[in-house]
């Protein structure tokens, strides 16, 4: 006797799975971020931990702003409007040395770790081609070369004793010259050592660089470097993102 579609040895999908197939995905919890003032308390409590002047700085530069402003509201007899204009100048200003002191103290707790060097070039502003890898890297040292391109044309920023990094540069300098014949390449070898730069004045030098490059010559440059795919693999203790100094808000 042949067994019609409906007998028992069929199985049913459950009408509760049916729904679970075509129902909506339930919303993620959305995580929610730290205020602006709790993050500047983060910020201020980092930065008095590696500074401890700051408080007394800041505290220094308010009241300073609002007392000239007081004296010169009394001069013109409405001090008032002085004090009204004074307070938040004198914030800004408090606000301006905490900014300032933040970074170089992010830059204090980084300095002398791998990565360092590329964590100072993501300070850059715009205008600048950054890599977060390294394009150099001896994994036995650890010793690194990181790499920019800006108007000024091609950085190379080493991390590493001088007169070990070197042949470093020197590869990844011919290497360049040899595809960029007319395009400069500036070397900034960072460290505390004689003739180098610290990590926390490596961009302010390589913004004072005298600019040559048009911005669509930047983004020609960047392409025919990109068209070599050199990228190498990181050695174990060198992680750029680690690096990243937090800036001051």
């Amino acid at each position: 006797m042949a067994k019609s579609p409906d007998s028992s040895n069929s199985t049913p999908v459950p009408e509760a799975r049916k729904r679970a197939l075509f129902s909506r995905k339930p919303k993620e919890p959305k995580v929610k971020k730290p205020s602006r003032l709790k993050q500047m308390g983060e910020v201020f409590n980092m930065t008095r931990r590696h500074d401890p002047m700051v408080p007394w700085l800041m505290l220094l530069a308010f009241l300073g702003i609002v007392a000239v402003s007081l004296v010169v509201g009394l001069l013109l007899e409405n001090w008032i409007t002085a004090l009204i204009i004074g307070i938040p100048l004198g914030l800004l200003a408090a606000t301006f040395i905490l900014s300032r002191r933040a970074e170089r103290a992010a830059f204090a707790q980084i300095e002398n770790q791998p990565g360092a060097s590329g964590a100072a070039l993501s300070t850059l502003k715009r205008g600048w081609i950054t890599e977060e890898q390294p394009v150099a890297v001896n994994p036995r040292t650890q010793d690194a070369v990181f790499r920019a391109i800006g108007r000024p044309g091609v950085v190379l920023v080493s991390e590493g004793p001088s007169h070990r990094v070197k042949p470093l540069l020197d590869a990844e300098r011919k290497k360049l010259a040899r595809i960029l014949p007319n395009v400069t390449i500036h070397v900034i070898e960072s460290g505390r050592g004689d003739g180098q730069t610290p990590i926390s004045q490596v961009a302010k030098k390589m913004n004072k660089l005298d600019k040559e490059l048009t911005k669509i010559e930047v983004s020609a440059v960047s392409k025919r470097i990109s068209s070599l795919g050199n990228r190498l693999p990181i050695p174990k203790g060198i992680d750029p993102y680690k690096a990243r100094p937090q800036r001051g808000r």
